[in-house]
């Protein structure tokens, strides 16, 4: 349930369920590989839609992709790709399903390097959260967003243009976008660990 009488970014404020995202969830520094990859399989859905659809439809989303485990959507198949295409709970897509089983397969990729997926988003940012200066507007993306974006997409991932990853970075908490005034802007940034200083 959203969190009443406190300030909040006012984008949250159309629907009850977008606030309930706003306050428990959106910028909230992500460190869980499987948590990373469900946003990152989640955003890529989002691609030139609407957020909350997306969002509304979390649930079905877990069904249709083994709750976001990458190791076993790495398998599906063409028939899975099908299948899904006929699934009224998700976003019926098929260049979207089959993207989510290249990048669930890219994932693995990363992980034969020994870098896990909330591990390599972090390393972009030497582990600090990025804070948007007061008063500038939240930008679709940025020159960070651009850099991981073309380097996601050598590494055979898709469906990862630079704006899906700047708002893949705002979500999992690698960029502080909360306006200054809204509760959760110093909230997220006291849940975040950088690494330790050797």
């Amino acid at each position: 349930m959203p969190t009443s009488k406190k300030t909040k970014c006012a984008w949250c404020l159309t629907a009850p369920d977008y606030e309930a995202y706003h306050d428990a969830h959106w910028g909230r520094p992500i460190y869980d590989d499987r948590q990373m990859f469900q946003f990152l399989l989640l955003e890529t859905f989002q691609a030139g839609l609407n957020w909350l659809m997306v969002w509304r439809k979390r649930e079905a989303f877990a069904l249709a992709f083994h709750q976001f485990d990458p190791h076993r959507i790495a398998q599906m198949t063409e028939a899975d790709v099908e299948r899904l295409a006929m699934d009224p709970g998700i976003i019926r897509n098929r260049a979207k399903i089959r993207a989510a089983i290249k990048n669930a397969q890219a994932t693995l990729a990363l992980q034969e390097e020994g870098i896990g997926l909330a591990a390599y988003f972090w390393s972009w940012t030497k582990g600090q959260v990025q804070e948007r200066p007061n008063g500038q507007p939240v930008p679709s993306k940025s020159a960070l967003s651009d850099q991981i974006s073309a380097d996601l997409k050598k590494r055979g991932f898709s469906f990862v243009g630079s704006t899906v990853i700047y708002a893949h970075l705002q979500a999992s908490g690698l960029i502080n976008d909360h306006d200054s005034d809204c509760f959760r802007a110093s909230e997220v940034r006291a849940l975040a660990h950088p690494p330790e200083k050797p």
